[in-house]
Order: structure tokens, then sequence, then C-alpha cells
């Protein structure tokens, strides 16, 4: 954002807030049947919220100026060393001897047919990331909302030490209660809950749900204010958390797509913004036991610092670990920058090296060329690449933008798929029978460039098939896109795309 629109909006809220409060005052002044307190907070939720998103708005498309960028990964590729050692494999004891860790990556390879995801694609993360490989990792796929509540509430029950939840929203919902009302209960047992919650996608969120929390103990951080009512000036930056992390006493990790709200939780979707009958939401997230949740925790208490959060007291955020299972995961995090954003370089890099298929589940699919690149040169080179994406979406714009890229997508080879009943709101692929990502990660450029995001990337076998049994579930209740029938879509379909495609760069 420049420092100019920076100032410009500041300044007209700053004025507009001062003349409209003054004229508040002077209706103060001769009604005193009034309430003050009633009448201010009318005003900021039906004249300041409104003003101040509009301006929000504008602050978004100051990003054309194009400071914001993504890193060319063709150059990142080039750049990394081809005779380089993978980086040593971390257990829950250390760091693995050099030999050891060529053991089980040659182990690895050998479960698998020949390919350069596990090699060359390791080489060039490790070449752009601290976070480790780490080994003998439990990892548990959970499908959508209900299974992967039951999974967070039993170990939010079973939390002896502390729960540390970052997410993109938290509603004053029926689900929302139900975990304010848990956590408040571990909060009052001795069990430090600590909790980041994303100003802009907790915005409908009442300031009171967060007081209750506050006033039973939980330390709450507001992720980047929204509001400059708070006094801070993050209000400016466009920089969402769209993580979901949920740490429980530093040895168990649930992240992926799921927010807390209650159109996760099985029941049809009641929000307004999805178009036509209720649906219910498709989601996918991940429980990890093992030497990985403490790479989560890193993520969780970084962000905390940065956003100034209250100290925190000293419960053993890292324990000692054990070996729960035998998954080897890597956690991806990524932040403002163009050096930062290690989620996108790990998605183009692994369909770079893709050599046998590639099966993606995407929820917002406005990718940039690089990516559409990427899949083109893969389909061309006889990579199986299958694509599900939504066909009903809470966002009709994001979904006529995606529709746009199919024609050029479709000639390559690439196959793809819109999913019938539900709103699709997953993020995870599977690459050649070995390599599977879970997270928050969509590929728009909102996401790409802005957010804050997590993905555990799996090397297993074992969970790869799982992944692709699950992808082949979605598939049986999707809808083949075919060229020829695409190209007779009506024309103010092709419109509405071409309109959408122009918005790209803010979606």
């Amino acid at each position: 954002m420049s420092q100019c629109t920076s100032g410009a909006v500041s300044g007209a809220y700053t004025t507009f807030c001062d003349q409209n409060f003054l004229d508040i005052q002077d209706r103060v002044s001769y009604s005193s049947t009034m309430n003050k307190q009633c009448l201010v907070k009318k005003f900021r939720m039906t004249i300041v919220k409104p003003f101040f998103l509009f301006f929000l708005f504008l602050c978004i498309l100051s990003l054309s100026n194009g400071c914001a960028t993504l890193p060319r990964v063709s150059e990142k590729i080039d750049a990394a060393p081809t005779a380089q050692e993978p980086r040593q494999i971390v257990s829950a004891k250390g760091l693995v001897s050099p030999e050891k860790s060529k053991a089980i990556m040659e182990r690895l390879k050998q479960s698998v047919n020949p390919t350069d995801i596990l090699e060359r694609y390791t080489v060039v993360i490790e070449s752009v990331t601290e976070s480790p490989l780490t080994k003998g990792n439990k990892v548990t796929l959970l499908i959508d909302g209900p299974a992967t509540y039951a999974a967070m509430f039993e170990a939010i029950r079973n939390a002896k030490d502390h729960i540390n939840l970052e997410t993109f929203i938290i509603e004053d919902d029926e689900i929302g209660v139900k975990f304010t009302d848990l956590l408040l209960k571990k909060q009052a047992e001795g069990v430090q809950v600590n909790i980041i919650y994303d100003s802009m996608g907790s915005f409908t969120t009442s300031e009171s749900f967060f007081k209750r929390l506050r006033d039973g103990g939980i330390q709450v951080v507001e992720f980047n204010p929204v509001s400059p009512l708070n006094g801070h000036l993050k209000w400016l930056m466009i920089n969402p958390d769209h993580r979901k992390i949920l740490i429980i006493d530093g040895k168990i990790v649930i992240s992926g797509g799921v927010n807390i709200s209650n159109v996760y939780s099985g029941k049809l979707s009641g929000r307004k913004k999805v178009k036509g009958e209720p649906l219910p939401w498709r989601d996918t997230d991940v429980q990890i036991e093992g030497p990985a949740v403490a790479e989560f925790q890193k993520l969780f208490l970084d962000t905390w610092s940065k956003q100034d959060g209250p100290k925190l007291s000293e419960p053993n955020y890292y324990p000692k670990m054990k070996e729960d299972g035998n998954a080897l995961v890597r956690v991806v995090g990524s932040t403002p920058g163009s050096d930062n954003r290690i989620t996108f370089i790990t998605y183009v890099a692994a369909i770079t090296f893709a050599e046998h298929s590639i099966h993606l589940t995407n929820a917002y699919f406005v990718p940039d060329k690089q990516i559409l690149n990427a899949f083109k040169d893969a389909a061309k080179r006889g990579v199986d690449v299958k694509i599900i994406l939504p066909s009903t979406t809470d966002s009709q714009l994001v979904l006529n933008a995606a529709r746009h890229n199919y024609s050029e997508l479709l000639k390559a080879g690439v196959k793809i798929y819109e999913r019938r009943n539900v709103v699709l709101h997953a993020k995870t692929a599977v690459i050649d029978g070995v390599w599977s990502t879970v997270g928050s990660t969509n590929l728009d450029s909102f996401s790409l460039l802005s957010d804050d995001e997590v993905n555990a990337v799996v090397l297993s076998r074992e969970f790869a098939v799982e992944m692709e049994r699950t992808f082949a579930g979605d598939l049986a209740q999707s809808d083949q896109i075919q060229l020829d029938k695409w190209k007779e879509r009506p024309l103010l379909q092709k419109i509405k795309e071409v309109a959408a495609h122009l918005f790209s760069r803010w979606l």
C-alpha cells in the first residue's frame, strides 16, 4: 500500500469521524432521554463500519501499485544446488545423522515410482525455508467440520498445560459458544489458553464475545485490528491471518481449512453470501502428533510476538517429544514479502517436479501465470493432472475468475471437475502417490501474496493413499468440464468471466 494512499484514507476517516461525532454530541445535548453510549454504538455499526469498509476496499485496490510481487520460482529452482545432499531430518531426539537421513529417504523412494518430488523438490524447498523435515509423526486426516470439531473438542478436554488457538474466523454462534465454553472451563482448571483471531475474518463477531474470554482469564490477541477506533495503525495493512491452528500441550496440532463457525458443523449453510439452496461445507484438516508440532508452535509464538501480545506465562511450549508414527512432515508457513511466500514456492515446485499425477482440490482458484504454466507443462509431459473446484461458492466473483482459466488449462490436457452439492472449502493436493499437503492456502492472489498461511507437507505413501481415496470420493461427486461443451457456454457467462478476470489481482 502506498504511503499517500494510507495518509488519504487515514485523513478522510479522521475528518469523517470528527464531524459526525460532533453531530452526535449536538443531538445528545438537546435530547436528554437519549443514551449517549447507545447512540455512539449505533453510529459505529450503521455509519462508521460501512464507511470504513469502503476505504478498506480502496486500500486493497492500492496494491495495484505493483509493490507486492510473487517470487520467480524458476529462479529459485535454478539457484538451488543440484548436488547438495538433503538437509538432515529432525527426530524427537534432535538431528538425525546424514547417513540415517539418507537411508530414510531411500526407503521412501523405494516405496513409490521414481519421482523428483523426493529429491530435487526437497533441495529447492530447503534452499528457501529453515523449517526442517521431521520424522516420526502420526498424521490423521480429518474430513469436514464434524470430524474436525470432534477431534478438537477431544484434544481440548484432554489438555493439561496449554491451548494455543489461531484462527481466521471465530463466530458468535452455536459452535463458537461451544468452543468458548470449553476453553473457559479449561482456563478455570489451570490450563493457559491463548487465542489469536483475525480482525478482518472475525469482523462481525461482537466485542462482548471476546470480552467474555478475557474476563475468564484467556489471553486474546486481535491480529491487525481492522478498526482505527482501537488506536492501532495496523488496520492500514492488508495482511490477514488466514491460518487455522490448534495446539494442545505442544504435543498435538490440528490445522487445515476449517474455521470456527456453524457452517462447518454439518448443518446446511445459512450464510447469505452463498446463493441458491443452503449446502453443507466440504473441508479438510489434519491432526498431527510428533516432532512437527514444534514447528507449528514456533509460528504461533512468532505471530503472538509480532502482534504485541501480552507476555505469556511459562507453560511447557516445547515438551519432550516422542515419535508417534512414520510420516515425514514439513511445516510451511508464509508471511507477506516476496522472499516469504513459501507456500507459493512449495506449490509451484511440487507441480514442476511431478512425474506421474497431480490431484488438487482448491476452494478459490485464481492462480498466477507461474502456477497456470506449471499445470499446463505437467499435463503436456504426460502427468495426470486433475483439479477439483467448487460449483457453488461464497464468492461468485472468484468462481467466475476461476472459470476464466478453464479453456487454457483444458486445451493443455488438464482435467477440471466441479464438486456438486457442497460449498467446497478444502485446500489439498496429493502428487505422485507420496507427496501430500493440507492447509489454509488458496491458489488466489490474496492468499498467495498477502495472507499469513500455513500448510503441512507430508511425505508418506500410506498417507497419500488416504488422500487419494478422499480425492476419488470427491471426484465421484463432481462433474467433469469437457472442452467442447465448455466452448458452448452462454455469452453472458463468458462476459462475467472476463469481467471477473479483470479483478483477479485482488481476489
